[in-house]
């Protein structure tokens, strides 16, 4: 008579044979996918400055038009131009205390306590070199999420060419209408700053812009139902735009002192 097969120590190794066999299989595909993983990543990043920027051609790819703007480094600290080693990454380095900024509660307007005291910074130049426009990371708190998106500004370091989030985890509906085409039109053509350009007055406001009403040029329809998104997109551009964020920068830049 055989034994019996099905004994606690057999399903046991069967058990663990599985395991490990999945866990290779896992391990592997990760490894496989990783590198099609960060060239995707890369591809969204570039769209979404692309996007910002106001720059399309559906007969160019966007690496293709991609080459219109050359990226460059900022010490937020010193608003000038620096060099960092080609592996940099702004999101880790806002987590080392070596090399991040920890905001003031004051100073904190944005809600993100860090960050990174070198940002990446996207220009497009024209063929003397001059700066037609500048695309700025930005992020800060929503509601219920961190928004992370792209401001870009015309080469007047002030007029508003368009805003945009590419990561947020808002109400869809309410907060996620960030992403809604038609608010995102009412953005191009406004002005971050008045006569003093550390301290941005473009904000979003209850309701909708009447044109005719003082500082127009400086406000953006509300999201109705999503004050508190709205709350966040409002301080998240003014602390980007201000004096520890983007500011200093602009004003070397038009300074030519960058």
């Amino acid at each position: 008579m055989s034994a019996n097969n099905d004994t606690m120590g057999k399903t046991l190794l069967v058990t663990i044979l599985l395991c490990v066999i999945c866990s290779v299989v896992v391990s592997a595909a990760a490894v496989i996918l990783k590198p099609k993983q960060v060239a995707n990543k890369e591809l969204d990043r570039k769209s979404n400055i692309l996007a910002a920027a106001g720059i399309s051609d559906p007969a160019k790819s966007v690496d293709e038009l991609f080459q219109q703007i050359t990226t460059k480094y900022v010490d937020l600290e010193t608003g000038k131009f620096v060099d960092v080693a080609s592996s940099y990454d702004e999101t880790k380095a806002a987590k080392d205390p070596a090399q991040n900024i920890r905001l003031s509660r004051d100073e904190d307007q944005a809600g993100i306590k860090t960050i990174a005291r070198v940002q990446p910074v996207y220009l497009v130049e024209s063929a003397n070199g001059a700066v037609e426009k500048v695309v700025l990371p930005v992020h800060g708190k929503g509601l219920w999420s961190t928004l992370y998106g792209f401001l870009a500004l015309e080469g007047d370091l002030n007029t508003v060419v368009g805003l945009g989030f590419y990561s947020h985890a808002e109400t869809p509906g309410l907060g996620g209408e960030v992403d809604n085409p038609a608010w995102k039109a009412l953005w191009p053509g406004k002005e971050v700053y008045g006569e003093d350009k550390m301290d941005p007055k473009i904000q979003l406001i209850k309701g909708s812009v009447d044109a005719s009403t003082a500082d127009a040029e400086h406000k953006i329809d509300g999201l109705s139902g999503a004050t508190l998104t709205g709350n966040g997109v409002t301080n998240l551009v003014q602390f980007w735009m201000g004096e520890n964020g983007y500011a200093p920068f602009l004003n070397n830049l038009r300074a030519g002192e960058a």
